[in-house]
């Protein structure tokens, strides 16, 4: 149950303004063999596999319980929430939903729930993050080889105008848009979501240690074999890959990172980076370099490390007030690192 079931029922009235992823013999009885048919083979030491999913390259490693067959299904797994996820992808939910020129879309039962999550943290945030946010993401163009262009003003106005959360009518299992050049994109929640639904598949699979890397998103399911936490180290947002502000020693919990790092350009002296801000239209000026959630559920962090960079250290501060089981680091553009609820 993620935080929204739980904070649904408490009154929320503090307003911040609209801002904005090879095997070992398991010794078994021939007769049980010959019983069951094809019997997916545990491995005694860990397992892992990547793959290139959600425009990031994400790991699956498997402790305890796990297997080769266990691997390739959670790969599986990834391509199919990015069929569905994924607004690039012709014929996914979020590609309906964005040509469907005002008509409803029946959609399926996570993109469903997906979405729901999202709106409810529009409404939380007073649209600091919007899942309508699309049209101001492609016009920006982060990720291409066009990345380095500075929309005119007049465009983003024109692509502000078009993100409001409150244009997403959902009626049982259809959603409507009801301004037709509203366009959705989820990439502020997405991929901690489809981390829980990895971790749920596994623990139903009967794996008791694993962790999951979706690039910036870190699911850790259970601890490690022999008892310890996992340690999870966090990027040093001025330096390059490989290194480390700080680790943290986590155990069945999700670790989520948003920074300005990652997918940027310079232009001027200035950096572009690609949190955009819903009020502006611009990338996010709040005085932080990274912000880092811990949470039970996944989707609760990707949501959370988002809207928090976007606010900045104090209105973070005082609206994670309503969620005292989150933990959260906070790295400012002058290095200082501050923690909160440790």
């Amino acid at each position: 149950m993620n935080l929204f079931i739980r904070q649904m029922q408490k009154s929320f009235s503090h307003k911040v303004g609209k801002n904005v992823y090879r095997f070992c013999f398991l010794i078994v009885p021939l007769c049980l063999i010959l019983l069951t048919g094809c019997v997916k083979i545990k491995s005694a030491s860990p397992v892992s596999a990547s793959g290139f999913y959600f425009d990031t390259v994400i790991s699956v490693t498997l402790y305890q319980g796990g297997s080769e067959e266990l691997l390739d299904e959670c790969m599986e797994l990834a391509q199919h929430y990015e069929n569905l996820l994924s607004p690039h992808v012709e014929g996914s939910d979020l590609w309906n939903l964005n040509h469907s020129f005002g008509q409803a879309v029946t959609v399926d039962e996570d993109t469903l729930r997906l979405l729901q999550i999202a709106l409810e943290y529009a409404r939380l945030s007073d649209g600091v993050v919007d899942p309508t946010i699309g049209g101001l993401s492609m016009l920006w163009n982060f990720g291409s080889d066009n990345q380095e262009i500075i929309p005119k003003q007049q465009m983003i106005d024109e692509a502000l105008s078009h993100v409001d959360y409150q244009s997403v009518m959902i009626d049982g299992n259809q959603i409507t848009l009801t301004d037709p050049d509203a366009r959705l994109e989820l990439g502020f929640i997405a991929k901690g979501y489809i981390g829980d639904k990895l971790k749920e598949y596994l623990i139903s699979q009967g794996v008791t240690s694993a962790l999951i890397n979706l690039g910036g998103n870190v699911v850790a399911l259970g601890h490690k074999p022999d008892g310890t936490p996992f340690r999870i180290g966090i990027r040093d947002p001025f330096e390059g890959h490989g290194s480390t502000a700080l680790t943290l020693d986590i155990t069945d919990k999700s670790v989520v990172s948003s920074g300005n790092y990652e997918r940027y350009f310079e232009k001027d002296g200035k950096l572009y980076h690609h949190i955009l801000s819903t009020d502006t239209g611009y990338p996010a000026e709040s005085g932080l370099s990274q912000v880092t959630i811990l949470t039970s559920d996944s989707v609760d962090g990707d949501a959370l490390s988002t809207l928090c960079f976007i606010l900045g250290y104090e209105k973070a501060v005082s609206f994670l007030e309503n969620f005292p089981e989150v933990q959260a680091i906070f790295i400012a553009e002058d290095g200082n690192i501050s923690y909160v609820n440790f």
